[in-house]
């Protein structure tokens, strides 16, 4: 009688061992060279690649946090600095709608900055007890270097307080407020007093030709 041989599959395997009580075909299965290489070859691999990964992912996260460390600074400048020319903006917005007038009053050795309402006849006389509007503190990332007017007046080492004040007409004076931030990196606030333009721009600027209080109506 003619027979057909076929390949035992492995559960044909593990229920012939099963059948005849011994795990010698199973056992050779298992421990033969290819199975057993097969296995370790997959487990060094994964292990040499999840290293791998596990490096990369760290240095990704060091370079975020630098970029990220950065930014801050620069953030932090920029929002600063925006806030004195916004309040610079307001002052002399306020003043050509109210008819009144708002001095900005700058104190270089505490670095900071207050708004007020000038009501007092002289107008760099800007009493205490007046309401104050605004009132901002830089810091290190943003420092008060030094203040220029366009009549060519600068701050001192012995001039602490600076007004800039704004009347129905403009600015009394124009200059510059010279900003410097966590890299020494000069930065300057440009107050027009022509056009009332307060802008921020990049550098120590130099300014137009002086300017008298007598050529603007104040």
């Amino acid at each position: 009688m003619p027979t057909c041989t076929a390949p035992m599959p492995i559960n044909g395997c593990i229920g012939g061992c099963a059948a005849v009580g011994t795990d010698s075909c199973c056992g050779a299965l298992s421990h033969s060279p290819t199975y057993s290489s097969s296995r370790s070859g997959w487990r060094g691999f994964t292990l040499t690649e999840l290293i791998v990964v596990v490096l990369m992912v760290s240095l990704f996260v060091l370079l975020a946090m630098a970029n990220f460390s950065g930014l801050l600074v620069r953030s932090s400048f920029k929002a600063q600095a925006h806030e004195l020319v916004s309040t610079m903006q307001s002052a002399v917005r306020a003043a050509a709608e109210s008819g009144r007038r708002y001095g900005v009053i700058i104190n270089i050795a505490e670095q900071n900055y207050t708004l007020r309402e000038v009501t007092s006849p002289e107008l760099y006389g800007v009493p205490e007890e007046e309401e104050i509007i605004i009132t901002n503190q830089l810091g290190q990332e943003c420092r008060i270097s030094y203040i220029q007017f366009d009549d060519w007046t600068g701050t001192d080492e012995d001039v602490f307080r600076v007004h800039f004040v704004a009347g129905p007409s403009g600015w009394q004076y124009g200059g510059k407020i010279v900003l410097l931030d966590r890299n020494e990196e000069p930065y300057s606030v440009v107050v027009n007093r022509i056009s009332r333009i307060v802008t921020l721009e990049k550098g120590d600027v130099e300014l137009l030709e002086p300017k008298t209080s007598d050529e603007v109506l104040f």
